[in-house]
């Protein structure tokens, strides 16, 4: 499915009386509610791959973040992970969804840790929560010279300078050597990038870095005392959040469930699958 045919599939929905917010459902609804949280700096389309198998088991709700995909790219706006969860609440307010698992990756992966740390203060209805490759752990979180960059004094100016190449060079360096995306993905991936020039926003979409760190002790904590079942799926080859993280994870979560995928980078879900979908089921006891 190409983004346009993502994009012509979805709705919008209204969050605080301004924003516009982009999303994609899949009705199934005597199924247990999965909310998908997608990673930076792209969009929901990255679950199109497993989207359907998927929707066979769960009734299915994602949705382009602020500031990201088809949703509404402010360039005044201040972007937080915090805001990004409220916005994932009141999408499933908005439904009137009140008991849900999630699938997250990257980005995603912070605002399930927020989901999850407030679901541990007010016994919300999160049943459990699936992790693909992300920055878990702030210390263990290796980001890119580019995200260095766009985080730093000049981020400004050099969000005007990203392009298609950009892009291009820095998904080969976190995708595995077997996997890597094709031009067509590139092509994809950037389009949901580019759209209402949401490049110009990338240094304070990068702030989340600064977000991790700020919040990682909450965040952390939430992890250790989990109520709700977890399990790491990462892509070990993953320069960034690869083996060296997902080796800390099972080390210090209490009873951890960690998936190491040989020979698969930060894309998990794009680059195989097959192997998501695999472990994702058997972790839900689905055959």
């Amino acid at each position: 499915m190409s983004p346009n045919e993502w994009l012509a599939s979805g709705d919008f929905f209204t969050f605080q009386n301004k924003h516009q917010i982009f999303y994609k459902r899949f009705s199934n609804p005597n199924k247990p509610a999965l909310l998908f949280l997608h990673g930076f700096p792209t969009a929901s389309w990255d679950w199109w791959k497993i989207w359907d198998d998927l929707g066979q088991h769960f009734d299915l709700y994602a949705f382009d973040f602020l500031g990201f995909g088809f949703s509404d790219k402010d360039r005044d706006h201040d972007y937080s992970l915090m805001e990004q969860t409220d916005i994932a609440l009141a999408y499933l307010d908005h439904f009137g969804i009140t008991e849900y698992h999630i699938l997250a990756h990257d980005y995603g992966d912070s605002v399930g840790q927020e989901l999850l740390a407030r679901h541990l203060e007010k016994q919300t209805g999160l049943q459990s929560i699936v992790f693909l490759n992300g920055g878990l752990f702030p210390a263990f979180h290796h980001p890119r010279f580019i995200q260095k960059a766009l985080i730093g004094p000049f981020g400004r100016y050099i969000s005007k300078l990203v392009n298609k190449g950009t892009l291009d060079r820095n998904f080969k360096q976190v995708f595995g050597k077997k996997t890597q995306p094709s031009p067509q993905e590139i092509d994809d991936f950037y389009s949901l990038i580019n759209h209402k020039e949401g490049k110009y926003i990338f240094y304070k979409l990068i702030r989340y870095m600064t977000e991790r760190k700020e919040y990682g002790e909450r965040w952390t904590n939430a992890l250790m005392k989990s109520n709700v079942p977890m399990r790491l799926i990462d892509g070990c080859v993953d320069p960034v959040s690869g083996r060296h993280l997902a080796v800390h994870y099972d080390q210090v979560v209490p009873q951890a469930d960690v998936i190491y995928l040989e020979e698969i980078g930060h894309y998990p879900q794009t680059e195989s699958p097959e192997l998501v979908l695999s472990h994702f089921y058997a972790f839900h006891q689905i055959s």
